[in-house]
């Protein structure tokens, strides 16, 4: 079995590889800057690891793990464009590094070369993957548009919240692992574990992300610390804080919420400070916490020997421990 730092060393070698176009070179050189500047490489690891518990031949299939890179890419440099974030993995967006109207079509494009790179598989492997990533593509999109929506709402809710990011964010986990599993020819109740593992702990890395965006080492963190602060984004912690703050506290907090000037560095104290008036690092971790266990106990419904699941489960616990 290959070990996590081996597949990493896969999919580089698979992204260095490909070029997905030459001309016009304002429209491609974006997509090999997004996609060369790093990251976790999270989706096409659960696809390999997920294919791994079945096949031993896990090389052959990382074109198709890429393939998933390639999408979550493309949800980033739309995302960053509609967050009008500066920086992804401690380098300038690329709508900053070239313009807005570039980075749109550039990621439609990256959208296509998807469906390129899947093209390869049998004809009835295809249908099955093309039929569950387009249900997972449309979920990633309504996800984003309810992110869009709480912007405008007075309130969200803990339960309007954890759907939305299931759906933007803990699909894509839940199809990587199906996605594996589909292409190893595991029976369809494996599959449906696994999808449910990925959407557990997708959903509880997401909750560890919105901590991390308020607590993380900056240096580590690789995106603007106290950024969803600073845009008053409704994140699990915001969500609690609202909830639990009576008072003057209350009072605080909607005091930085409504205002429209102010200096960026105090505002993140000031409502950090309030969160941990009320223990909502706590709280966020109690959750994290209980998403995680729910997908270990998912993965208990695999009939395979336990040092099978082994790299799996390892993995998924550095999730729960990161730091950025």
């Amino acid at each position: 079995m290959s070990s996590i730092k081996t597949y990493q060393q896969w999919i580089e070698q698979e992204i260095k590889k490909n070029k997905y176009g030459k001309s016009p070179v304002t429209l491609y050189e974006p997509i090999r800057y997004l996609m060369a500047i790093g990251g976790k490489r999270l989706r096409p690891i659960l696809v390999l690891l997920s294919y791994s518990l079945y096949k031993d031949d896990t090389k052959r299939i990382v074109p198709y793990a890429t393939a998933v890179e390639l999408f979550h890419n493309f949800t980033l440099m739309h995302d960053d464009i509609m967050d009008n974030a500066p920086l992804r993995r401690g380098n300038v967006t690329v709508h900053e590094k070239w313009n807005v109207n570039t980075a749109i079509l550039a990621g439609d494009v990256m959208q296509v070369k998807v469906y390129d790179m899947l093209l390869p598989l049998p004809a009835e492997t295809l249908k099955t993957v093309i039929t569950f990533f387009n249900q997972c593509a449309t979920e990633v999109c309504e996800g984003q548009q309810w992110d869009m929506e709480f912007e405008t709402m007075d309130t969200v809710t803990e339960a309007q919240y954890l759907s939305m990011i299931r759906q933007k964010t803990a699909v894509l986990l839940g199809f990587s692992l199906e996605l594996g599993a589909i292409l190893a020819g595991a029976s369809l109740e494996d599959r449906k574990a696994l999808r449910e593992f990925g959407v557990n702990i997708g959903i509880g890395f997401q909750l560890k992300d919105d901590l991390l965006d308020a607590y993380a080492d900056p240096k580590k963190f690789g995106k603007q610390v106290g950024g969803d602060i600073i845009a008053n984004k409704k994140t699990y912690l915001l969500i609690k804080a609202l909830e639990k703050a009576k008072g003057a506290t209350k009072k605080e907090l909607q005091t930085q919420l409504s205002a429209t000037k102010f200096n960026k560095a105090k505002k993140v104290k000031a409502v950090k400070e309030i969160y941990n008036s009320l223990d909502i690092p706590a709280l966020a971790e109690k959750k994290i916490d209980h998403y995680f266990t729910k997908g270990f106990h998912a993965l208990d419904k695999l009939n395979l020997p336990a040092a099978k699941k082994q790299n799996l489960i390892l993995f998924a616990k550095d999730l729960i421990g990161r730091q950025s």
